[in-house]
């Protein structure tokens, strides 16, 4: 087959979304397919196009399996949601109007959200090439906004919900990565519709989880050179790994360092990663010795990283849970370290670790839990080493990079039959 796909980041861009879909697209590369990718010029890290990729609206190189197109993303503050918009609808027109003149003869069309306006973006270039469309929902937009405040206004949130419902019906398949953002894509996707249409409308939705690459991380020794160069040989490492932004709770990981500031002295938290939440956590934390601010480490570091943490922290705010599920969390099990998640009960990251035995799970925002939870854990050597190798096996069981391109594989053989 030939697809093009549609994704806010691609490699080298560091972006975990980016780092999913390059994966799948080389596995779908593997099994003998040519590939369109259109997405953006490297900015996530900095949120600035990356140096040496200035200058230009579009750049496209052609490679052995296909072409990657990328186009300027026009980055904003994450916090300043008009402007976001603006940027994400200049850059998804530049998508569209690449997607729809790609010269591979395109038998399917693979967009991923966010950004949500990537769904209408590959239904005109499905349309305008009259092949089906995969939407992929990594992040249920605008439920993520709305319960951060980010946007509010009844109007405004209106307008998203219709943008998100039209996206999703435009659609001939939608993949999510849980059962619950299964659950919450089909009440939308249906809402108003009755009978055979809301039927229709409801079997479109489609749970393929993102891989893990149990191949790449694996575990290994805590005392490694990740801890060396960070003054943490020695200590007990209690550590959030990923993006630094809006979504996750991590003033419960400065709440935590200073409660154990004088009683676990021995304890360092770290916080590995970028985003536009970082600047306002180091202003919170400039007195904490014991709490570290990382940047984000080379994707060939990943699993040197995750080793030298003794417990891992997923952190979510209230609700978040319900429309968001990290995809660091299977990076964790496969590195065969435990986990304290702060988030929704019942929600999927709960429910994964709790059949991973991979470690606790506690309400979202609650210190004295999330506290009590690390101390429990910390007391535990033996409980930790359990946990981790009860997550290694569940992970190495679950998902492997291969087995979710066969599952898109086979979506598309499904769509184009029909």
């Amino acid at each position: 087959m030939n697809l093009v796909i549609l994704c806010p980041h691609f490699e080298p861009d560091v972006a975990p979304t980016g780092s999913v879909i390059t994966r799948i697209a080389h596995e779908l590369i593997e099994r003998g397919h040519r590939l369109h990718v259109i997405t953006a010029l490297p900015w996530y890290q900095r949120h600035a196009i990356e140096p040496g990729w200035e200058g230009r609206l579009l750049r496209t190189e052609r490679t052995e399996w296909g072409r990657i197109s990328r186009v300027n993303p026009f980055p904003t503050d994450k916090r300043n949601i008009p402007a976001r918009a603006v940027a994400f609808g200049g850059f998804t027109a530049l998508a569209t109007l690449v997607g729809l003149a790609t010269p591979i003869r395109p038998d399917g069309v693979l967009a991923m959200s966010p950004p949500l306006t990537l769904g209408p973006a590959g239904a005109v270039v499905g349309l305008g090439r009259r092949v089906p469309l995969v939407f992929n929902i990594q992040d249920v937009f605008p439920d993520v906004a709305v319960e951060l405040g980010l946007l509010t206004g009844a109007r405004a949130i209106a307008s998203a919900r219709w943008l998100e419902r039209h996206s999703y019906r435009r659609a001939d398949a939608v993949t999510v990565l849980s059962d619950d953002l299964a659950d919450n894509v089909r009440t939308k996707i249906t809402e108003g519709l009755q009978g055979g249409r809301a039927s229709r409308q409801a079997d479109k939705v489609r749970v393929i989880p993102n891989f893990v690459d149990t191949e790449h991380i694996v575990p290994a020794a805590h005392e490694n050179a990740y801890r060396a160069e960070h003054g943490l040989s020695g200590r007990q490492v209690v550590m959030y790994a990923g993006n630094v932004g809006l979504s996750q709770s991590l003033d419960l990981v400065i709440t935590a360092a200073r409660a154990f500031l004088e009683s676990r002295p021995e304890v360092m938290f770290v916080i590995n990663g970028g985003g536009a939440a970082r600047p306002a956590l180091e202003e919170q934390a400039a007195q904490l010795p014991n709490l570290r601010f990382v940047d984000m480490a080379p994707i060939e570091r990943l699993p040197e990283v995750l080793a030298a943490a003794d417990v891992h922290v997923v952190p979510l705010r209230t609700g978040l849970a319900r429309s968001s599920v990290p995809s660091k969390m299977y990076s964790i099990l496969a590195a065969g370290r435990p986990i304290v998640a702060s988030v929704d009960e019942g929600t999927e990251v709960a429910r994964t670790v709790d059949q991973a035995g991979a470690g606790i799970s506690v309400p979202p925002d609650d210190a004295p839990a999330f506290i009590a939870a690390l101390e429990r854990m910390l007391d535990d050597p033996a409980g930790r080493v359990a946990m981790g190798e009860s997550a290694r096996r569940f992970v190495v069981d679950w998902a492997s990079p291969a087995a979710v391109a066969a599952a898109y594989e086979e979506l598309f053989v499904e769509l184009i039959s029909r």
